[in-house]
């Protein structure tokens, strides 16, 4: 079947339909990995774009549901210069065109997807409609023209209720503003005993959970949006050990009254040369973000900046001058990606060792030490 995508500036491009039919609007960007495409494709800070692979070849070795960063792909539409209809790999369990088709994602292929990139890439991004239909491109424009983009993507992807991963070592806290599956395996992986709030959970129920340390996940969006996240940062910033990823380093940033901002293209793919300003060492990177932190904004701050972007020089790290609570813009959870940055969650369990050592706790009161089970069955109610 034939698709078309418009984007806001009149450029048509036309090419053969995949996935599901019908019609949908969102934010046009790029994605500059050669491999990872489902986990692109079900990582939840896509929520509300219609993300473009520059890799030519996508489909080619098919879904496999082990690799999803997500229960579900949040994606408004996929790009690709070529769509392989039959896998071949042994994992693979079912094609992208079916995954597509399962939830509703319009997919179009032959199209000129450098071209796009570039166009992308000088202008910036910006709103696209893709549709399988029969409309006349004035029609298509006209409802691109009406449509918004989404400003609450972050409740449409966190979890609705707490629930946990239990383990023997420390227990963390992580706050759900749409998380890759990856920032929880690397934190089971270390015996953590994980405990996953909803995006909105105040400083006193966290409080209430009695954790080690916690954990700010990724997320879709422009952090100004979750408001709430950032008074509860803000509450409980010296209490506890604080590791903040992506969207959660933008909204600690936030809190510490720095400012953030909308790149021109973002940064997304799993290739992104970072410099970590203590040693001297470059990590790639797995990266996919809209927004960065202010660098001017840092002046008069307690912040300091630990990890520069060596393409275009934007902040990617941060640290607190007085408080154990430091954050990352990329991903040391990567998939897809490289796994250089993945020490940073074992310097994140060593800060709350330190911390405890130095700020013994008091015995735990009756309702700190109610089991978790309560907790749970409370927050389901």
């Amino acid at each position: 079947m034939q698709a078309r995508l418009l984007l806001e500036d009149g450029t048509l491009f036309t090419g053969l339909g995949f996935g599901a039919e019908g019609q949908s609007t969102g934010e046009v960007v790029f994605n500059t990995g050669i491999t990872g495409y489902q986990e692109v494709l079900s990582d939840p800070s896509y929520c509300g774009q219609i993300v473009t692979m520059t890799y030519p070849l996508i489909g080619n070795y098919g879904i496999t549901r082990d690799d999803f960063e997500a229960v579900r792909p949040y994606i408004h539409g996929f790009v690709v210069r070529r769509h392989e209809p039959v896998p071949s790999n042994w994992r693979a369990e079912y094609t992208l065109d079916r995954l597509l088709k399962e939830y509703g994602i319009i997919g179009i292929s032959d199209i000129d997807t450098r071209m796009l990139t570039r166009k992308l890439r000088h202008f910036g991004t910006m709103k696209g409609i893709l549709s399988t239909g029969s409309e006349r491109v004035e029609e298509l424009a006209e409802r691109l023209n009406v449509s918004q983009l989404m400003r609450d993507q972050v409740a449409r992807t966190s979890t609705k209720s707490i629930f946990s991963s239990p383990g023997d070592r420390e227990r963390i806290v992580l706050v759900d503003y749409g998380a890759k599956s990856g920032i929880l395996r690397e934190l089971t992986k270390r015996g953590c005993d994980v405990v996953v709030v909803p995006h909105d959970t105040t400083a006193d129920q966290i409080r209430r959970l009695n954790p080690d340390g916690i954990q700010l996940s990724n997320g879709p969006g422009d952090p100004k949006d979750v408001p709430h996240a950032v008074k509860m940062i803000q509450e409980l910033l010296g209490e506890y050990p604080i590791f903040g990823i992506c969207l959660g380093h933008q909204l600690f940033a936030l809190a510490c009254g720095a400012d953030t901002a909308k790149l021109k293209f973002g940064h997304r793919g799993g290739n992104h040369p970072v410099k970590e300003l203590a040693t001297g060492r470059c990590y790639i990177t797995s990266q996919n973000h809209g927004y960065t932190v202010v660098e001017e904004s840092v002046a008069g701050t307690k912040l300091e900046v630990s990890h520069i972007n060596n393409n275009d020089r934007t902040i990617e790290g941060l640290k607190h001058a007085e408080f154990p609570a430091f954050s990352v813009q990329y991903h040391p959870e990567a998939a897809p990606g490289p796994f250089d940055s993945s020490y940073l969650f074992d310097e994140f369990l060593d800060m709350i060792r330190t911390h405890k050592r130095n700020n013994p706790q008091k015995p735990r009161q009756a309702e700190l030490a109610a089991s978790l089970r309560g907790e749970l069955q409370y927050a389901q109610k």
